[in-house]
């Protein structure tokens, strides 16, 4: 007789890769801030920002809509999670933005980091709202 492993006794649902997506994007989101600091107070080209800027926000999307199109999924828990998180993480996002008009950022590169912080500020609540609802045993409809 065999022994069946014990995950294969838990009925688990398929999730699309949410973390690995949400990370691959926080990771273009950081190259981004990386390059356009890394040139300041000089001229800055902004084109690989803007162009790390768009491939994130388009992960970010891909992301939402996989995440949006699973059955069964605890949204309650997922929403209540991700209001608080939203919360926490604009608050963060704002101080950082203080912190860029405060050193007298203007022009293109503020839009991209500004930009890049909305990612920022929405990818990862949604990560931990995630990480949260997916193990939740939502209540029956």
């Amino acid at each position: 007789m065999s022994a069946v492993p014990a995950h294969a006794i838990v009925d688990e649902p398929r999730l699309p890769p949410v973390t690995e997506i949400g990370m691959a994007s926080l990771a273009l989101i950081v190259a981004g801030g990386i390059y356009l600091s890394s040139h300041i107070p000089e001229h800055v080209p902004l084109t690989p920002a803007i162009i790390l800027l768009a491939l994130s926000a388009l992960l970010l999307a891909g992301n939402l809509a996989a995440l949006s199109r699973v059955q069964g999924f605890a949204w309650g828990r997922f929403f209540q999670i991700a209001r608080w998180s939203l919360l926490a993480y604009s608050i963060t996002a704002g101080l950082i933005e203080f912190a860029f008009l405060e050193d007298h950022l203007s022009g293109g590169p503020l839009v991209v980091l500004t930009l890049s912080l909305v990612v920022y500020a929405v990818h990862v609540p949604m990560l931990i709202a995630f990480t949260v609802a997916r193990y939740e045993v939502p209540a029956p409809a």
